[in-house]
């Protein structure tokens, strides 16, 4: 550890500048991956495909992160902690610049299937790391502190990167990522304390760690929860443009992505004392938006309050499932933890595809029903896993 981060934890203080830098981390790993929804059309034309087949570099990034997250977190067990987080941030370094250069489709896709590979690595480490960093009783309000480029990356970084890429080219948006990945890579060496990985031997397998009590459960509400979540958010155009809304959706993504940040300082503020609590209200306040918006969308006004209660129920759901996995794992947290992100870009990859398919054989009306059908199973595993899972009470 530095000597900075050692006294801030003995004095029972989170150590922002550390937390920061793994938050910028977050922030780089989530708009590396949404930021060819915005530059799209661009993108297509200057390297000669259809948007369709362009579209496939979101695609090809979460199948990266969600085939190396498992293996490469059990092959590099032993690593210290701070060396494999710099080679994690260096590959989206070395992604970026090649997504930046390249004028060949096959290339640039494999620039994108090397930086999701970076991500399962980066997204393994992340909510272990601020475990590490914080004292044990402000471990979760380090993972939401983590956590909080997430949607800043999303309401915020995509909206900047479009304008960017607008002005003055999409390569030059790829080009500024690269460069702030070098950035993160100075500040990790010299404000992030280092952490030795698991001994020799010790590392506990990946399939063994559903056995542990209380994992399995937060395995089935992140696969469930994230796919619910994803088949909506990924055809919002197509639902709003369904009401007749289809010029309001950069407002929409707005409202839902401050509502997010408000959700996360909340999750952030109790967290450590309240987790089982705030992960049921997340559940439930995305299931009332999901009702907002089946029954009463003719109403604008109505939509734009469903939007927000989506955001407020959302935004703190990773926080509050890398948390509870970290404290139900225990010593096998960070295999859990590469379970988690691997079922996490699964369930992203089939919210696509099971979307198309509810789009193509119901219409967009019927979204708002598919999420509320599969939060059903959410919250009750939720209420029911007391124990382990998400307990009644703090440990």
């Amino acid at each position: 550890m530095t000597d900075r981060s050692t006294q801030l934890l003995d004095a029972g203080r989170l150590p922002l500048r550390a937390l920061l830098a793994l938050a910028t981390a977050a922030f780089i790993t989530v708009l590396t991956e949404a930021l060819p929804a915005g530059v799209l059309p661009a993108m297509s034309a200057d390297l000669g495909v259809g948007e369709s087949a362009m579209g496939q570099a979101v695609t090809i990034y979460a199948i990266g992160t969600a085939v190396a997250a498992i293996p490469l977190s059990a092959a590099t067990a032993g690593w210290r902690r701070k060396r494999l987080l710099l080679v994690g941030v260096a590959g989206f370094a070395v992604a970026n610049t090649v997504t930046a250069v390249s004028t060949y489709f096959p290339l640039t896709m494999v620039g994108r299937f090397v930086a999701g590979v970076a991500a399962g690595v980066v997204w393994a480490l992340l909510a272990g790391y601020a475990r590490r960093v914080a004292p044990e009783h402000l471990r979760g309000k380090a993972i939401a502190v983590v956590m909080a480029g997430i949607p800043l990356a999303l309401s915020l970084g995509v909206p900047a990167g479009t304008f960017v890429g607008g002005l003055l080219g999409w390569q030059v948006t790829f080009s500024v990522m690269s460069v702030l990945a070098v950035v993160l890579i100075a500040w990790i060496v010299a404000l992030v304390p280092d952490f030795p990985g698991q001994r020799q031997g010790g590392a506990i397998p990946i399939l063994r760690t559903l056995g542990v009590p209380g994992v399995a459960p937060i395995m089935f509400v992140t696969l469930v929860f994230v796919l619910a979540h994803t088949i909506l958010y990924t055809y919002i155009a197509t639902f709003l443009a369904g009401l007749g809304m289809g010029g309001s959706v950069d407002l929409v993504l707005l409202i839902f992505g401050i509502a997010s940040m408000v959700s996360i300082w909340i999750v952030g503020a109790h967290i450590d004392r309240r987790l089982r609590t705030l992960t049921i209200a997340s559940t439930i306040l995305v299931a009332l938006a999901a009702t907002f918006l089946a029954l009463l969308a003719e109403n604008p006004t109505l939509v734009y309050v469903a939007v927000t209660l989506w955001g407020l129920g959302w935004g703190g759901v990773p926080t509050l499932l890398q948390t509870a996995v970290g404290n139900a794992g225990g010593e096998a947290a960070d295999p859990a933890q590469a379970m988690l992100v691997t079922l996490w870009n699964a369930a992203m990859a089939a919210g696509g595809v099971i979307g198309g398919l509810v789009l193509a054989g119901l219409g967009p009306a019927a979204f708002p029903w598919a999420l509320l059908l599969l939060l059903l199973p959410v919250l009750a595993t939720t209420i029911a896993a007391r124990t382990n899972a998400f307990p009644a009470k703090a440990r």
